[in-house]
């Protein structure tokens, strides 16, 4: 028998991936065994059980492959200028609307993340991945939200961690919401309204120049 080359492998890993998520899409994560997948890929359990460790770590694996909106989006806000620490967080939030809406793949993974899923005990190593990216996320955004405190572009008595929290939910209950009917509203054009009202309803006032 002839030894399986690396591409062979790789191939395998990624129909296996591919399997997992329209399984994880059509029927949802708690309800899909490894035996579904391995059926619907046309490989054994074993072949499962070669790549990954449990179905836990086939489904970071899944996730890792397709960017999630609200994690690439992190990208944005740590290569950017830091002079303009808003505009860091505006670029954050209208990147993963973008993504949504605009990448099929990206939407379907995402899908599956928020709308497909039960934390049962197998599945407690991604709740921890999500917990992990969303703390990740919000200490870089308490660093730019006192940034931009400290550069008089928020109020003083802006709740720094509040601010944050807020944003987040602004961004993440929006695509929550479009995902379960895509289409019903533009999903960049509002979400471009929502951010904007959240953080100029916290912008430091601009004194008035004197005649």
């Amino acid at each position: 028998m002839a030894r399986r080359t690396k591409e062979d492998a790789l191939a395998t890993r990624d129909a296996i991936l591919d399997a997992a998520e329209l399984l994880f899409e059509r029927q949802g994560v708690s309800r899909t065994t490894l035996q579904h997948i391995a059926s619907a890929a046309g490989v054994t359990r074993g072949a499962i059980y070669w790549h990954f460790q449990d179905k836990s770590a086939l489904f970071n694996a899944m996730m890792e492959r397709a960017v999630m909106p609200l994690e690439s989006a992190l990208q944005c806000v740590e290569g950017a200028d830091e002079s303009d620490p808003l505009g860091q967080l505006r670029d954050w939030a209208m990147t993963a609307f973008r993504l949504t809406a605009k990448d099929a793949k990206t939407r379907r993974v995402f899908e599956i993340a928020i709308h497909k899923i039960e934390y049962v005990e197998e599945l407690n190593a991604v709740r921890d991945r999500h917990l992990a990216s969303h703390a990740r996320w919000l200490a870089r955004a308490e660093y730019r939200i006192k940034a931009a405190v400290k550069m008089g572009l928020l109020r003083k008595d802006v709740p720094v961690r509040t601010t944050a929290l807020g944003l987040w939910a602004v961004t993440d209950g929006l695509i929550r919401l479009w995902l379960l009917k895509p289409g019903a509203f533009n999903l960049v054009r509002v979400g471009e309204q929502m951010v904007d009202s959240h953080l100029d309803a916290l912008r430091a006032a601009v004194p008035r120049k004197k005649n």
